[in-house]
């Protein structure tokens, strides 16, 4: 009786699916392209949510861009007139000139610092959690009152300490210094945004096999030659996060500035996302709808091409 069983589910066409499987005996077999009602459930009120908050105020933006609305009163028609004069209004190329080179120059240094503090807390040393902590505490701050806090120190307590030890181009305030000031704005970015990178390279160097390194001994490569050759390659993919994130970021900056200088002093400090700001609350809201529109634009190019230069170079995200 047992062979003849199997003789006969051998001779079962192949295609033909077991009648006493679970899906024919309740009936509830189902087609692997039908989708859950659940998921319609979920996802259709964020969608909603998302055009109505974030969508449908866009493309009024762009309209009124067409349009001479100061943000309140009557309104017309005006084209692209708005857009024509951006491009001829030198404070607003100012600010785009300073906002690109201040996210380049934070980019940069935020990552380089990140990197040597990353590498220095994955070592093995003593009181490495509670170091670690103390290299964290800066993320959690608000960055308004951090910038208020280190206004006064640059104001007052390091002026005061150059004058004592005789070094007079810093005896006065550098916020107030058209060539210092953006330094100051840095300095402050970095020291706040470098701990979310350090988090960011730890989780890479700590994804990195040890016995990468026990057979770079072995070899005879020293640290330097090992950074170089293992560590950087191994965590490109979290370097080019950081980067991306980073300079995302700070293109947009806008608290630290106004805690440190305002945008002063004249306007030598003053990012684009601060001028279409101003122009909102100052009865220039068409204009600045239209730089807030041609910023977006821009911004939008940079990470397509920052995507592009991911896949070329084959970095797994």
């Amino acid at each position: 009786m047992t062979i003849t069983s199997r003789v006969a589910q051998t001779a079962r066409p192949a295609g033909r699916q077991n009648p006493t499987s679970a899906s024919e005996k309740t009936g509830t077999f189902r087609s692997k392209n039908t989708i859950d009602p659940t998921y319609y459930w979920m996802v259709l009120p964020v969608l909603a949510l998302f055009a109505f908050f974030i969508t449908l105020p866009a493309l009024v933006g762009v309209f009124f861009s067409l349009t001479n609305y100061a943000g309140y009163g009557d309104w017309k028609f005006i084209g692209l007139s708005n857009y024509v004069n951006i491009f001829k209004d030198p404070a607003v190329l100012q600010s785009y000139v300073f906002t690109f080179v201040f996210a380049l120059t934070t980019t940069v240094v935020v990552n380089v610092v990140a990197l040597a503090i990353a590498l220095g807390l994955n070592a093995k040393i003593n009181w490495r959690t509670g170091i670690r902590t103390v290299f964290f505490i800066p993320m959690v701050l608000s960055a308004l009152i951090v910038s208020f806090v280190f206004n006064y120190l640059f104001s007052n307590s390091l002026p005061v300490l150059m004058e004592r030890l005789g070094y007079t181009p810093l005896a006065t305030s550098i916020l107030a210094n058209e060539n210092l000031a953006w330094i100051a704005i840095v300095l402050v970015t970095v020291w706040q945004a470098a701990p979310g990178a350090t988090i960011i390279y730890l989780a890479g160097l700590q994804s990195v096999p040890s016995e990468v390194y026990e057979a770079a001994d072995l070899d005879g490569a020293g640290s330097f030659r090992q950074f170089l050759s293992l560590t950087l390659p191994l965590i490109m993919g979290y370097l080019v996060i950081n980067v991306i994130l980073g300079f995302k970021g700070f293109l947009g900056t806008y608290e630290i500035i106004v805690g440190l200088t305002g945008g002063g002093p004249g306007m030598a400090t003053q990012s684009v996302a601060m001028r279409i700001f101003s122009g909102f609350t100052g009865g220039d809201y068409s204009y600045q709808m239209a730089n807030a529109v041609i910023y977006f634009l821009i911004t939008l190019l940079i990470s397509v091409i920052q995507l592009r230069l991911i896949q070329r170079r084959g970095v797994s995200l």
